[in-house]
């Protein structure tokens, strides 16, 4: 994860995806996850695109690989989870948060997630869900225009 964090830092405009196809794949990518994805903004000032493909919940095979767990993502968030914000300032929150943490229901949603991603005006870290093994995570093209 170290290298394509590195990677989107370097090109800004690069669609970066990191797949950890097992939750214990981001047991071992913790420490980045937390010093560099989830901090590196307020730290430094440096601004990431790069995409975080995680199982999530019991995606995966069992408690010993579910350490990507959505909860824990969430809870590295920096914004206050007690208030919402007004629809003025809702553009403003979107670029003021750390990561952003998105649960795809559809290819299509999948899709239009990572279009957004790549045609913001600004880079965002985001968090993404294991949408893309599963058998009905298919579509048609058409569905997603």
């Amino acid at each position: 994860m170290g290298f394509e964090y590195g990677y989107s830092l370097a090109d800004p405009n690069a669609l970066v995806i990191w797949e950890a196809q097992f939750g214990d794949f981001a047991n071992n990518a913790q420490c980045i996850i937390d010093n560099y994805i989830a901090s590196s903004e307020e730290k430094w000032l440096q601004r990431s695109g790069v995409v975080l493909s995680l199982p999530h919940g019991y995606d995966g095979q069992g408690p010993e690989h579910t350490s990507a767990r959505l909860e824990r993502f969430l809870q590295l968030g920096n914004e206050d989870s007690r208030s919402f914000p007004s629809p003025e300032q809702l553009k403003r929150q979107y670029q003021d948060c750390n990561i952003q943490v998105v649960c795809m229901t559809s290819p299509a949603n999948y899709f239009h997630v990572l279009r957004r991603q790549v045609h913001r005006e600004f880079r965002k870290r985001m968090s993404s869900s294991s949408l893309t093994i599963v058998s009905y995570g298919r579509a048609l093209i058409e569905s997603s225009t």
